[in-house]
């Protein structure tokens, strides 16, 4: 369905233009987008042309699916006015924002969190089909830049009452009590997602739990203090909801909570935190291809927390350094940063002030993303020794980490000519993905498959792809 507007759309014909995109290529975008969304869509050319041509504006989430896939090969963010549809439904642009006034950060915040994972008004429905946009690492330039400058708030204290000019409103009160209910949801959201993936639903609480639990918190009033103890519970739980939209493929969903945690992270005063988050910034910026952004990332987190962090804490952020320059092909940055990031391991004690969100980081995480390190820089025989030692120990805490490993212990044997050893690995992968819920994972097992292509015919491939099979075309 669409509804007309005046005259042709020549805004949405220049950006295509400038985007390179046809008006078929532009369809089955949209088509794809709507689909990772739940939705089933048929555009096709002639649907673009009447787009263009006509002016006619389609209805529902459409526009911003629109403004999303040109954005995508952009590589930034397309406003709707930008393609001549700013009278389409508007769509909130929340979570995006990352302000210098603590007041209005609390607002963005809580905004964010009262859209379910539709974008839309708690309890309306859907998977994110009214927010305008996808991932686009641009967005990450303003938080980044401003956390460096001023990675800490100068006072959060908080008069619920004063700030919301209402003199006869009952503010309430927050203690340590409250902010501690806070850390133990976070606790447990760890725990359940390292087992049984970002979309398990007991993961997939600490959204309900940040809308619920922390929203009214972070309105309430608070001295400086607890402020600071509840900002950071905030950020660490707006980190998590982050990371499990990463892990479920929601990027662009990850993006909005990864820029609100860092935000938090900053009323904290926490500068570990805001490294840890830029960390998870870096990683997503990575994955998605954006190797020499997440080199940035990663190195905003260490300089700024030079002096401040725990070893341990530094040997994580110069890991995530390492992944993201071994995306990016350059084997001698990779290995500086490796190297570093195990020379900080060996200097940590366990007496060290670490932060309890690190309690994943050891040698075993080291040594496997040292493996997906040298699997990027085509190294089969360090990927084969570093994945050895990372599957070496028990996986009963992090299932999905060991699924990870076994599918890159996998590419290992097979780029190291051992394909039985790959397959057998690649069998073991696939059975510990089907007892998880995570996209990522489940990518991973795509990626080997495409890999064994060349070997289709072989018994061992043909089984290993029945077995994928359900994994594959079941719900991410």
């Amino acid at each position: 369905m669409s509804r007309e507007q005046r005259g042709p759309n020549d805004k949405l014909g220049t950006v295509l233009a400038l985007a390179g995109i046809s008006n078929a290529g532009l369809a089955r975008r949209v088509n794809d987008l709507g689909a990772q969304r739940g939705m089933t869509l048929r555009y096709d050319k002639t649907s673009v042309a009447r787009w263009v041509s006509k002016g006619m504006v389609p209805q529902g989430a459409a526009p911003h699916l629109i403004a999303a896939a040109i954005g995508a090969k952009l590589g930034r963010p397309v406003p709707l006015h930008e393609i001549g549809l700013a009278d389409a439904d508007p769509a909130p642009e929340v979570g995006l924002a990352f302000p210098r006034d603590v007041g209005v950060a609390v607002r963005h915040a809580t905004e964010l969190y009262r859209l379910d994972l539709a974008g839309r008004r708690a309890g309306s429905g859907g998977i994110w089909q009214s927010l305008a946009g996808s991932f686009a690492v641009s967005a990450y330039a303003t938080p980044a830049s401003r956390w460096l400058i001023t990675p800490a708030d100068s006072s959060v204290a908080r008069d619920s009452t004063a700030a919301e000019g209402s003199p006869d409103a009952t503010p309430l009160r927050v203690g340590h009590s409250d902010v501690a209910k806070l850390r133990e949801a976070a606790e447990d959201a760890r725990r359940w997602d390292s087992k049984y993936g970002g979309g398990d639903w007991r993961s997939s609480m600490v959204p309900e739990c940040l809308r619920v639990d922390a929203a009214p918190l972070l309105l309430g009033s608070y001295s400086d203090d607890v402020g600071r103890s509840l900002f950071g519970a905030t950020a660490e739980l707006t980190r998590l909801a982050g990371w499990m939209a990463f892990d479920t493929g929601q990027q662009e969903a990850a993006q909005r909570y990864y820029i609100q945690a860092l935000r938090l992270a900053r009323a904290a005063a926490d500068v570990p935190l805001g490294g840890y988050v830029l960390a998870s910034m870096s990683l997503q910026a990575t994955y998605r291809g954006f190797a020499d952004e997440g080199v940035d990332l990663a190195q905003a987190a260490l300089e700024r927390n030079r002096g401040l962090a725990t070893a341990r804490t530094m040997s994580f952020f110069r890991l995530v350094e390492a992944r993201a320059h071994a995306k990016a092909g350059d084997p001698v940055a990779a290995g500086a940063a490796l190297k570093a990031a195990e020379g900080w391991l060996e200097r940590s004690r366990d007496g060290d002030a670490d932060p309890s969100w690190l309690g994943f980081y050891s040698y075993d995480r080291l040594a496997a993303d040292a493996a997906e390190c040298y699997r990027d820089l085509k190294l089969p025989r360090q990927v084969r020794r570093f994945t050895e030692q990372a599957l070496s120990r028990p996986t009963e805490e992090f299932v999905r980490s060991h699924g990870l490993r076994l599918v890159v212990s996998a590419v290992a044997e097979l780029e190291s000519g051992n394909l039985d050893a790959a397959c057998a690995a690649g069998t073991r992968a696939v059975e510990v993905a089907g007892r998880i819920s995570s996209a990522r994972t489940t990518e991973y097992v795509r990626d080997l498959l495409h890999r064994l292509e060349p070997y289709g015919d072989e018994p061992r491939v043909v089984e290993l792809r029945e077995r994928a099979r359900p994994l594959l075309v079941a719900p991410a």
